[in-house]
């Protein structure tokens, strides 16, 4: 008993001797002792290799575990880490956990310069007080610009500034190794899908800057080939997207333009002011709820104007910030539809927000892009949760300049496309916008017979209702197809045409 007690004493003194020591000293005597398989992290708060232990520090209890006592030590409490953890600092551990959580790491790819050089977006829980925000404000230096809750996610996204210029990826790096921060990212950049010039397509442009005194006697005006070959006609002689919402993430609308009268339903703008009216919005808007001049897809859909794209020369960019807001308060809005005539990088938080989005029932549709064959998938388009169009012309070619991929969902008219654009007037453009654009209307033609229609549903049916281009089946250029509108409307599952629905 005298022997036992003493060996109890003196491993008692041995455990409590390693639990005193400081942080580095556990990694000094695993780089004696341990034979772990990890890479030493020398100089790291509880640097140790892989393998057994996970703990701060663990390597090192291990090799007295299995020197003296295993059973002893494995007893205690485990610190913080898992197994697999082994090899980087504790803190580390705990935070790559989190940041798993919240859809991987932010700091962007190597190369990447779609981004605000100076800014970065980071997320906070809701429950952080306004002192903890300051202190990591006051931490990393920066400077905040704007705050945003986006119940969508239910955190809050704060916009900083890096006043001294510090490399982004350094200090989104460093945000995410602090236990307050949820995620960190760049500000990314997007840009607007028309006119592919950069893909070497020159800009066609006519504007015709008079009305006609009555509507002309075709269906729409007589230069929308697209009218014809998504048969519009005979899809509206059954709907015409009533009661249907859509939200338009663009640029500024021209509310007043003859094709968008009575069509705006509510409008949201996140940039300062002044508002400014811009072609690509009037023009998306007018290809879905056109009803004047021009028909468009749905022409009895209410539109959500939403203003996150700043006018910049003839084009004009948005922010992951205004995106993640225009995303919210769509929701919010019960939007049926969102519409995002826009391309950039693959973006986390924005991820995130149309993951959420889609699983409330909201159908995503977006432009694959005009960057053309050899571009990588540009995005919202190549997210899973979002239906990928791409562009044709009047004989059915693929637009030389759209993106290609697994990702792409379905093709539509995008080429020499007349479309409204403010000051009411008109103007030929090109660009995989309009293609998107006019399948969100097709897609509002479908939920108003079936307004429960799920997302897949809803890609189920356009897919199936395609007419096939290109190789036989799909492809990565045309996706299933050409959209038929008569067809998705006439074959939705238990579909029913809405009281609401007036042919005119």
């Amino acid at each position: 008993m005298t022997i036992r007690r003493s060996v109890a004493l003196f491993l008692a003194a041995a455990i409590a001797a390693v639990f005193a020591l400081p942080d580095a000293a556990p990694a000094q005597r695993l780089d004696r002792g341990y034979q772990g398989g990890g890479d030493k992290m020398p100089g790291s708060r509880g640097g140790g290799g892989g393998g057994h232990g996970g703990w701060r520090g663990g390597g090192g209890l291990v090799g007295l575990g299995v020197g003296i006592a295993t059973g002893v030590i494995m007893s205690a409490p485990p610190a913080q880490g898992t197994p697999q953890d082994a090899g980087k600092p504790a803190k580390r551990q705990s935070d790559a956990s989190r940041n798993t959580r919240r859809g991987g790491s932010g700091v962007p790819p190597a190369g990447e310069r779609r981004l605000v050089p100076d800014e970065v977006v980071v997320e906070m829980p809701n429950t952080m007080t306004a002192a903890t925000v300051d202190a990591v404000q006051r931490r990393f230096r920066l400077t905040r610009l704007d705050v945003q809750p986006i119940p969508l996610i239910g955190s809050t996204f704060y916009r900083f500034r890096i006043p001294d210029r510090s490399n982004v990826p350094a200090v989104v790096r460093s945000l995410e190794g602090d236990r307050r921060v949820a995620s960190a990212q760049p500000n990314y950049l997007y840009a607007l899908q028309q006119d592919a010039n950069a893909a070497g397509d020159a800009k066609t442009e006519t504007k015709i800057e008079t009305m006609p005194a009555a509507k002309p006697a075709s269906y729409g005006d007589p230069a929308q080939y697209a009218v014809t070959k998504m048969r519009l006609q005979d899809a509206h002689a059954i709907a015409k997207g009533g009661n249907i919402k859509i939200a338009v993430i663009d640029s500024g609308i021209d509310a007043e333009h003859p094709e968008l009268a009575g069509a705006i339903a509510g409008s949201f703008d996140t940039l300062k002011p002044p508002f400014a009216p811009h072609a690509h919005g009037t023009a998306i808007a007018a290809l879905i709820a056109g009803h004047s001049r021009l028909m468009g897809s749905a022409p009895a859909a209410s539109i959500l104007a939403v203003r996150t794209f700043d006018p910049s020369g003839s084009g004009a960019e948005a922010t992951t910030f205004n995106i993640l807001k225009g995303i919210d308060w769509s929701v919010a809005q019960r939007a049926n539809i969102i519409n995002m005539s826009f391309a950039g990088p693959a973006d986390p938080a924005i991820h995130r927000a149309l993951e959420a989005a889609h699983k409330k029932g909201i159908v995503l549709i977006a432009a694959a892009g005009n960057a053309g064959a050899k571009s990588p998938p540009l995005y919202p388009a190549a997210d899973p949760n979002v239906i990928a169009v791409t562009a044709t012309d009047a004989t059915d070619q693929l637009f030389k300049g759209s993106n290609r991929g697994r990702h792409i969902a379905v093709a539509a008219p995008g080429v020499d496309i007349l479309v409204a654009v403010p000051n009411g007037g008109y103007e030929i453009s090109t660009g995989t916008s309009y293609s998107a654009a006019e399948v969100s209307g097709i897609v509002a033609l479908a939920l108003q017979r079936k307004t429960d229609l799920t997302p897949v549903a809803v890609r189920n049916l356009l897919l199936s209702t395609a007419k096939d281009l290109g190789k036989a089946g799909r492809d990565d250029d045309f996706g299933a197809g050409s959209v038929d509108a008569y067809r998705t409307v006439t074959e939705v599952p238990g579909g029913q045409v809405s009281d609401a629905l007036a042919p005119k």
